[in-house]
């Protein structure tokens, strides 16, 4: 890890800020261990937003999942499949906290925007405007199905039709003034809205709007809309840079300041109690993480046939996929990829490195995120906010729910001690730990 004076230290008094992505639907979350709690049970929501809030950090984020996972028609029980809505979760959540931001994930796709701005509205309100949107997209037809409407948007559209749906949203919020309302009336080739309010403002006005998409047609959408962009691009230092820099101009490219829109990108964080145990430490996680059996159907969904019978500690299947295309019915990280280029690729690796099955997997795996002593932690991510290559970072716990304590007792007090981290909250909404800006139609 470099040391920040090396670097060039372009914003030399940032801070880093933290928030923490429950997933509900990955392997990265090491699920078998006998200390993680259930992911539908209140307590390990309860016990997890605890902690990040003792910590201080800035937001509480779930995930969203409009379908269950899937192989070859059959649910995919090796990881977690489920979650309670993420909406309904956050507003039990408020009740527990006082501080820490509540971020749902909600689709715009299969929402309404007037009934979903009124829904995000009371959770900000109730909760004393600590609440968020992260804003996705969906397009394909096998997540449409449970709506009945699959594949009805098409691919190119999926941009436009957010867009127009944050700006209806957007008009919900701005409705209410004080004590007088504006009924809503929107037309646009989309949206035929007509809307009277029934939720007035937070003291943050909106709920602050994160986005993640990283095609160029998302980031030009975050330029124009978000508040956060919440990015993949959080593990190698110049990659994340890149992305920043890229999201900054396009942000100027929009007629907005340069720092409008933070940068969050999505990582792992392992703390070692010392230098000899981080490799120990980082690959116990990450073999716990991918077991014999996810090696085995991960290769599997590549190959689109089960291969349960095949030992893991073996080669890599020596006859080409049967499928031409993987499916997305295990997320949208591969959907639509070529398969035969994918496992040719894979099996140049394995022969150069001797890997097995289960090697090449761990092998993939392996660049994703921080291991390192708090010391050295707490330096690398200081690094990263000074230099510009993030505002801070959103941290999947590779462990639920008490994957973060160590961060928040040993890494949260190093950060302090270099002044790169708060000693408390800012204030009492979320815009306020973030240091943003009023909503941009409030300007």
């Amino acid at each position: 890890m470099s040391t920040p004076a090396t670097d060039d230290l372009r914003f030399p008094d940032a801070v880093v800020h933290f928030g923490v992505f429950f997933q509900g639907v990955n392997h990265s979350t090491i699920w078998s261990d006998p200390r993680s709690g259930s992911q539908m049970a209140h307590s390990t929501f309860a016990q997890l937003i605890r902690t990040a809030e003792r910590g201080l950090f800035d937001a509480f984020f779930l995930g969203e999942g409009l379908r269950l996972r899937e192989q070859r028609g059959k649910i995919h029980d090796l990881d977690v499949v489920g979650r309670p809505d993420a909406l309904t979760e956050l507003a039990t959540l408020a009740g527990l906290t006082t501080h820490i931001g509540l971020v749902a994930t909600q689709n715009t796709t299969y929402n309404d925007p007037a009934d979903l701005a009124r829904r995000l509205a009371s959770l900000d309100v109730l909760s004393g405007g600590r609440a968020a949107w992260n804003v996705v997209t969906t397009d394909n037809a096998w997540t449409g199905a449970n709506f009945r409407r699959g594949g009805y948007l098409d691919h190119a559209d999926r941009y436009e039709r957010a867009e127009r749906f944050v700006r209806t949203a957007q008009r919900v919020w701005d409705s209410w003034d004080g004590e007088r309302f504006t009924p809503v009336r929107v037309q646009d080739g989309v949206f035929d809205v007509e809307f009277t309010p029934t939720v007035p403002r937070s003291p943050q006005q909106h709920p602050v709007l994160f986005q993640a998409g990283d095609s160029s047609a998302g980031r030009d959408f975050a330029a124009r809309t978000a508040d956060v962009v919440f990015s993949r691009h959080g593990t190698d230092h110049a990659d994340a840079l890149e992305f920043a820099d890229d999201i900054r101009r396009r942000t100027v490219a929009a007629g907005r300041p340069e720092g409008d829109v933070l940068v969050l990108p999505g990582t792992q964080i392992v703390v070692a109690d010392d230098e000899a145990e981080v490799e120990e430490k980082a690959r116990w996680v990450l073999e716990q993480q991918v077991t014999p059996a996810t090696a085995l159907s991960l290769v599997g969904q590549v190959w689109g046939e089960d291969l349960s019978h095949l030992d893991p500690d073996g080669p890599l299947p020596a006859h080409d996929p049967v499928i031409t295309d993987i499916d997305g019915t295990r997320g949208a990280h591969r959907a639509g990829a070529d398969a035969r280029a994918l496992a040719q690729r894979w099996r140049a690796i394995a022969e150069e490195n001797k890997y097995s099955l289960r090697e090449l997997v761990l092998h993939n795996s392996s660049e994703r995120g921080f291991a390192g002593t708090a010391s050295q932690l707490a330096d690398e991510l200081t690094r990263w906010v000074r230099t510009g290559a993030s505002d801070g970072f959103n941290i999947t716990p590779y462990l639920v729910p008490g994957g973060l304590d160590e961060i928040v007792d040993q890494l949260v007090p190093a950060l302090q001690d270099r002044g790169a981290y708060p000693t408390e909250y800012a204030g009492t909404t979320l815009r306020e730990h973030l240091g943003l800006r009023a909503p941009l139609t409030r300007r």
